[in-house]
């Protein structure tokens, strides 16, 4: 049962786990930023509308650095 619970979240999670891995080879201070967002995220009673709006804000900054000149 832990092995079947631990190919779950590895396949759900596995880019934010490439992502903080990525960031703690970088920085940590980026690796501890993104580690306090998700921790926000998941033990807020508001997470659900934390991570619409996170997620909006980044598309918005995405589409406006390409269309940008």
């Amino acid at each position: 049962m832990g092995l079947e619970h631990g190919l779950y979240c590895l396949g759900c999670c596995w880019f934010l786990m490439a992502l903080l891995f990525a960031a703690g080879i970088m920085s940590l201070l980026w690796m501890a930023a993104i580690t306090v967002f998700v921790l926000v995220e998941k033990l807020f009673p508001a997470g659900q509308w934390i991570a619409r709006t996170s997620g909006f804000a980044m598309l918005a900054f995405g589409a406006y650095l390409m269309c940008r000149t």
